[in-house]
């Protein structure tokens, strides 16, 4: 899937054609975390470019496991998420590339590490560079609320490197925190008073005048130099396989610096699988990495944002976010939307083709799709991927996103559909904790009732005793797009008003074996009928 898109936004001219993509995906068997991935990919680049690699200077991103917290994004990879921005529209991929396109000349050979689905805006004075020059590591660092350090990394700065003050700061750092509490930031020294604090970046920061100077410096990307980046791959080579997942912030970061001590080898409260081995191969890899430099590059004025779940998504596309307005972001970009389509209130239409007489309803994103003439698409939803050219009524909150898979032999289609604010990362251990499951408003035995599915150990498609609504067999396989969307649509007004709708006698797929079976090419190729569509449309308008 990345390979495709990479070599389509290569023909169309939409990315540098001068630097090199490598697709790197990680080696069967156990999951190995971001950090495994980072040390698999130092891997590859020697394996395609053999001693060249010592004098590049690489962005690894990563690809962001399955996007269970928003799954528009889990067939095709968010770093290809579409942004409400640009003609044609920019994906995450090409936003990174132009955030980071003054690193590169100020930058040593070594690898950069980025997440897909953050975005950093920063201003620094008109002669301040960010240069990535220094021995070991190097990390941006940005004002945060306290409440913020709770789930992100924390920088403990020695205080006599940096005062606080002016748009760029280099400081050193005497240790890492990783996803800290309030306490442990405060005991540790974290906890710096500002005279202005960020505005709320994100739903729900509420921020008490009480508290507004106090903040933390949270992180988010990291520069590894070309000979720390040989030393974690000779580690990795020496290692043989991998069994355990490693986080590249929390297992690489909390290992650097003078304050850090290899007490949080031992604590595996965030992991979310403990692969074997994991304790040893955090210690194996703190005794390699302590004493390692980590430089700091404070940004005092500048902003992290995370679009990485439905409601972040939701909010920075269409509310009055300050990313919004920074980004410029659009509320029609690259769209066919006629005038008599009626919206009301923020949204966001991306790359979609509107006919006459539908009707969006405000805080709705809508991506790669066609929606029809008699549709109505309630308020605060996502809509990725359809084709809708049925009369309906959608309910609010909603999120539909269609895939292609091929399960024998030809293409056929299924729409995942579920509330936005559902939990597709819980999951229970036995048949009878399902009802703790909550599936737009209601209990999972409660819908499946409503569909005639029984509750089986059959239901789930998971191996192990994870059962969940991303493991759940509840979504059937159509032979038409627009087909496998009426039928989504109506499980989810079946739940809404507790009225019964048969899904017996269909084949019923997980998300999970949606993404097993599916066929990226025929994605692909609805989405490009779309885009020629609106090419051929602006042609037409320009003459």
């Amino acid at each position: 899937a990345f390979r495709e898109q990479l070599a389509e936004k290569l023909r169309r001219g939409q990315l540098p054609g001068a630097a090199r993509y490598l697709v790197c995906a990680d080696p069967p068997g156990p999951r190995i975390g971001n950090g495994g991935s980072t040390l698999h990919a130092l891997r590859c680049l020697e394996e395609e470019y053999g001693d060249q690699w010592t004098s590049f200077t690489v962005l690894l991103i990563h690809s962001g496991g399955y996007s269970q917290r928003l799954p528009s994004a889990s067939a095709l990879g968010k770093i290809f998420t579409a942004l409400p921005l640009g003609d044609p529209v920019f994906q995450m991929l090409e936003l990174k590339l132009a955030m980071y396109i003054d690193f590169p000349r100020h930058m040593k050979p070594g690898v950069l590490i980025s997440c897909s689905d953050d975005i950093e805006l920063y201003s620094t004075g008109v002669t301040e560079a960010i240069t990535f020059d220094k021995p070991g590591f190097t990390a941006l660092a940005h004002p945060s609320d306290v409440a913020v350090g709770t789930t992100h990394g924390v920088f403990v700065l020695d205080p006599s490197s940096f005062s606080g003050k002016g748009g760029l700061e280099y400081g050193s750092c005497y240790c890492f925190l990783h996803k800290p509490d309030v306490e442990t930031m405060q005991r540790s020294g974290a906890v710096c008073v500002r005279q202005h604090c960020p505005q709320p970046s994100s739903p729900g920061d509420h921020r008490d005048s009480g508290t507004a100077s106090e903040c933390v410096y949270t992180d988010s990307v990291f520069y590894i130099d070309h000979s720390t980046a040989k030393r974690l791959l000779g580690f990795y080579k020496q290692m043989g396989t991998l069994c355990c997942e490693i986080d590249a912030y929390g297992d690489f970061l909390q290992a650097l610096g003078p304050g850090a001590t290899p007490d949080y080898t031992k604590n595996t409260r965030n992991v979310s699988k403990e692969g074997s081995g994991l304790v040893g191969v955090r210690q194996q890899l703190y005794s390699l990495l302590q004493g390692t430099p980590l430089n700091v590059i404070v940004l005092n004025n500048s902003q992290f944002y995370h679009i990485g779940t439905t409601q972040e998504y939701l909010f920075h596309f269409t509310a009055e976010s300050k990313l919004r307005f920074e980004l410029g972001l659009q509320p029609v970009a690259f769209s066919i939307f006629p005038a008599t389509a009626k919206t009301s209130g923020q949204l966001s239409i991306i790359q979609s083709v509107l006919e006459p007489g539908c009707v969006i309803g405000p805080g709705s994103v809508i991506e790669y799709s066609r929606i029809g003439p008699e549709v109505s698409v309630g308020k605060g939803s996502i809509v990725s991927g359809c084709y809708i050219n049925f009369n309906v009524d959608m309910p609010s909150n909603c999120f539909l996103s269609s895939v292609s898979v091929k399960v024998t032999d030809g293409v056929e289609y299924v729409t995942m559909a579920f509330g936005v604010g559902d939990d597709l990362k819980k999951s229970v251990k036995s048949l009878s904790d399902i009802h703790s499951l909550q599936f737009f408003g209601a209990s999972l035995p409660e819908c499946l009732d409503l569909w005639s599915i029984e509750a089986s150990d059959q239901l789930f498609s998971s191996e192990d005793t994870r059962l969940g609504l991303w493991t759940a067999r509840i979504f059937p396989v159509c032979s038409t797009l627009s087909e496998s969307v009426r039928m989504s649509v109506n499980m989810l007004n079946s739940v809404q008003h507790k009225s019964a709708f048969k899904l017996s006698g269909f084949q019923l797929l997980s998300v999970e074996e949606m993404l097993t079976y599916k066929d990226v090419e025929d994605m692909l190729k609805f989405r490009k009928q779309i885009y020629d569509e609106i090419c051929l449309q602006r042609q037409k308008e320009k003459s």
